[in-house]
């Protein structure tokens, strides 16, 4: 089984667990609790993305899961299998299932289940179980989107200076 790899500058808590094919890009950050596992396909994190604390990211055979570039995916959410392309937030307790692609910049909200297969148009506000775009996004929207994955790149870089890199949990 291939082993996780981490780039230098990205934080991963030392409490985390990768297992697998997992690719942790520059200045990610994988919080307290998280458990990303790709013994089936490879799990991407791309740069300054943030998995916030207790997410789970799974494979399935032939589903790899690939995060973009500036995603925030929230506490507790689950992505499995699936694609969520770069600037897209995912929201507290958000379960996104296999084969299912959130487009960029859009926002899958607190709670909202992407069903298998599913897409969410880019720039879109989804909601609820089974998730539906309910609105595109505003400016406003945006910009919370992209003002939360720069402070998660901060608050990484402070973690890794306290915590000597804190990689500890690969």
């Amino acid at each position: 089984m291939k082993k996780p790899w981490v780039h230098p500058t990205a934080f991963v808590a030392p409490n985390a667990v990768l297992v697998g094919d997992v690719t942790v890009e520059a200045e990610a950050s994988i919080w307290f609790g998280c458990v990303l596992r790709a013994e089936e396909a490879p799990i991407l994190v791309g740069p300054q993305t943030n998995v916030q604390d207790l997410t789970v990211i799974h494979t399935d055979p032939d589903l790899p899961c690939r995060l973009g570039a500036g995603v925030t995916v929230g506490h507790r959410a689950v992505i499995h299998g699936a694609t969520v392309e770069d600037g897209a937030l995912i929201g507290i307790g958000a379960v996104v299932l296999n084969g299912a692609v959130v487009g960029e910049e859009a926002i899958v909200g607190a709670g909202a289940v992407v069903t298998e297969g599913s897409i969410i148009p880019p720039r879109t506000l989804a909601l609820g179980v089974p998730a539906r775009v309910v609105r595109p996004l505003e400016t406003v929207d945006l910009e919370r989107a992209r003002e939360a994955a720069a402070w998660y790149v901060k608050r990484a870089r402070l973690y890794r200076a306290e915590n000597d890199g804190g990689t500890e949990g690969t």
